[in-house]
């Protein structure tokens, strides 16, 4: 008898990886792919080693490693976490593996979290390194066991791609039986393929290329590629991953007849590919991001002389960017087949129920957490600095200080700190305050502090340290003193490794005081070089689940003079009522205090209980 569980997708996933026996589990947060390593550090019963690593290179490299010495490893991360990791991806795929080792990168098509879309099956394609590209949660617990055993079987890391809605989506699950077994670690030393010297190197990049079409030749049979073959169909659609569930439901609801084949492998199943070329006069690829089943259905239609019609999204009408759902494959097979697709029923009037019980909602972007302490850091930022100054941020939670007018450029992970460098370098006079939290500090803000302070950039770096990784869920850093398990380990200091670098100003305040925060910021204004400047504070999500409470504060009415002070703050707990003039708190108000500090009418004060 079976067993099912709701579940998450990233749950389903973390799941397979049990199934499938997984012993060392590396990675770093990102959303989509946080509640991986989130599910498997919360299991109670745990036979399998598991870790934050500080990186994504990091993290990869520990897989790696255990790799290497014969067990089955997995790494997570997001898709731009996989360009932090690319270096030794590239090489590890000249070398292999010994045991089992699986790359999981989730991708987020229409950046719902993230600072680009790219597609990784490009480092797939790049790397030569196999890709599983699931098209439901069900599927992405099921090819984990499949991918330890296709891993060891061809002793190459393959990549697992989820997308967010892979990842976030939910679903019954099916549970299968976990692997009892577990290899046994044991690192037999052979120079010749673990040391890519330029001698071995040449010689693995022959040897990978050898064995691309035995891979190819594995995955075509594989579970993850099925081809129906329609009966007097004269247009076949190809879909890949998640898109492949909203092509097949596009099919149904147009009530049209065409031969379907999935793809959830790369290098993807030539032959069938081939096949479908053969019984079809058109084909319809889809596919979300790039278009790279197309290409190489293209190659393979050039290669054997088929005239076949390939429609896609070069030049289109299937879109090239964001997410792609049932409705956008039906209107694309509507456009391609000349077919009508009505909007609403015909029966339905413009002035029916039907279309006054639709409802636009208003827009609600993102904003900081009420009493959130980079709000309190980046007001005095702002202040001391001037509004003309410049302001290079990073990735994070507080990304969102552009509402503050205090977050002017934002690259990628550690980038502010070195970008602030670069601008001051190339000759620019405005005061330039750089801000970045301490868990991306870690990540890779520590290597461009080093180069600020020893090339002497005339920058401040603001540290908003709020005690934890925020932004992807609240997972712990080097500088919380605990690990993904709740164990206890060092706590790394702030101040004194950026000291250790060399910087010559290094100040800790807590952005609630404002009056002392301003002070310290005028201070590393005026200091000659590399300054640095640690705002810190706990996390308002994360205080509240530790039992820290604070009492909220109110406003009096009768005091309040409508100065917008408060409200300019942009705290989701601060209202003002346009026809009273009047501010006031809300129930969302965590009690920072920040505001009525600023208040100059006193008209703010604690809830006296």
């Amino acid at each position: 008898m079976s067993t099912r569980e709701y579940m998450l997708g990233n749950v389903a996933i973390a799941r397979g990886i049990v199934e499938g026996g997984g012993q060392v589990i590396s990675g770093y947060p990102g959303t989509p792919s946080s509640e991986i390593i989130g599910t498997l550090a919360g299991m109670k019963e745990r036979d399998f080693y598991v870790e934050w690593s500080v990186n994504e290179k990091v993290a990869l490299e520990v897989a790696a490693g255990a790799a290497m010495a014969g067990v089955r490893s997995v790494v997570t991360m997001k898709h731009v976490g996989l360009n932090v990791a690319a270096d030794p991806l590239l090489t590890l795929a000249y070398m292999g593996v010994k045991g089992s080792m699986i790359i999981i990168v989730a991708d987020d098509p229409s950046c719902h979290s993230s600072q680009n879309e790219q597609d990784t099956r490009r480092y797939s394609q790049f790397s030569l390194i196999p890709c599983l590209d699931p098209s439901t949660p069900q599927e992405a617990k099921d090819m984990i066991p499949y991918a330890f055993e296709f891993s060891n079987k061809v002793q190459m890391p393959v990549i697992f791609r989820p997308t967010t809605r892979i990842s976030h989506g939910k679903s019954d699950i099916e549970l299968g039986p976990v692997e009892e077994t577990r290899p046994a670690a044991e690192f037999v030393k052979d120079l010749e393929r673990w040391v890519m010297v330029p001698k071995n190197a040449r010689v693995q990049h022959v040897h990978l290329l050898e064995i691309q079409k035995t891979m190819q030749e594995e995955l075509e049979n594989s579970p993850w590629n099925s081809l129906e073959l329609v009966d007097g169909a004269k247009v076949g659609v190809i879909a890949s991953g998640i898109a492949s569930v909203y092509a097949k439901e596009a099919i149904i609801k147009q009530g049209i007849k065409a031969s379907f084949l999935k793809i959830g492998t790369y290098p993807v199943p030539e032959n069938k590919i081939r096949t479908l070329l053969e019984n079809t006069e058109k084909v319809i690829i889809f596919e979300e991001m790039e278009p790279i089943v197309e290409e190489q259905v293209r190659i393979i239609a050039q290669q054997t002389g088929s005239t076949v019609d390939i429609v896609g999204k070069m030049p289109g009408p299937v879109p090239r960017v964001y997410e792609l759902n049932t409705d956008i494959c039906a209107d694309v097979l509507a456009e391609v087949l000349e077919l009508e697709r009505p909007d609403v029923p015909a029966e339905v009037s413009e002035d029916s129920d039907y279309d006054r019980c639709r409802i636009d909602l208003p827009m609600r972007p993102p904003v900081m957490c009420p009493g959130c302490s980079h709000r309190a850091s980046f007001h005095v930022m702002k202040k001391v600095y001037g509004k003309d100054a410049i302001f290079p941020s990073d990735i994070g939670c507080y990304t969102l200080g552009i509402q503050s007018g205090t977050v002017d450029t934002t690259l990628c992970m550690g980038g502010s700190i070195t970008v602030a460098s670069g601008m001051y370098h190339a000759g620019e006079k405005k005061p330039i305050c750089c801000s970045i939290g301490d868990s991306t500090f870690f990540h890779t803000g520590m290597n461009g502090l080093l180069n600020a302070i020893y090339n002497k950039a005339d920058i401040t770096v603001t540290i908003v340290d709020n005690r934890i990784t925020a932004m992807t869920g609240h997972q712990p850093n080097p500088g919380m003193g605990k690990l993904v398990t709740g164990e206890p380990t060092i706590e790394v200091s702030l101040e004194e490794l950026c000291k250790g670098m060399g910087a010559g100003f290094v100040e800790t305040v807590d952005p609630y005081d404002l009056e002392k925060c301003e002070e310290v910021f005028k201070r590393a204004k005026e200091y000659k070089g590399t300054s640095v400047v640690i705002t810190r504070q706990y996390c308002v999500i994360d205080a509240k689940r530790s039992g820290i409470r604070r009492k909220p504060f109110t406003i009096d009415a009768e005091k309040c003079v409508g100065c917008k002070l408060c409200v300019n703050l942009g705290c989701p707990a601060i209202e003002f009522d346009t026809t009273t003039k009047k501010a006031s708190i809300n129930a969302m108000c965590t009690g920072c205090g920040v505001c009525a500090a600023l208040c100059k009418f006193d008209a703010i004060t604690e809830v006296k209980k």
